[in-house]
């Protein structure tokens, strides 16, 4: 039960990595401003990096956290 619940859950977050990429992609090839229904991608991405690196340590070993969950 436990094992498909977690296969469910790495499942759906790869779906999740992989419509990032794709908006990503999307918001390169035709601009921020006409992907309405995808918001700003990029921008919320450089916000996020932003916002750790002025975290300093705290940023740092969250950016650890977060790359390490996703590596598995």
């Amino acid at each position: 039960m436990i094992d498909k619940i977690k296969r469910s859950v790495g499942d759906l977050t790869d779906i999740g990595l992989a419509l990032l990429g794709l908006a990503i992609v999307a918001s390169i090839l035709v601009g921020g401003d006409h992907m309405a229904f995808l918001g700003d991608v990029v921008g919320n991405i450089t916000a996020l990096i932003h916002q750790l690196g002025n975290a300093g340590l705290v940023g740092l070993i969250s950016l650890g956290v977060v790359l390490h969950l996703l590596d598995r």
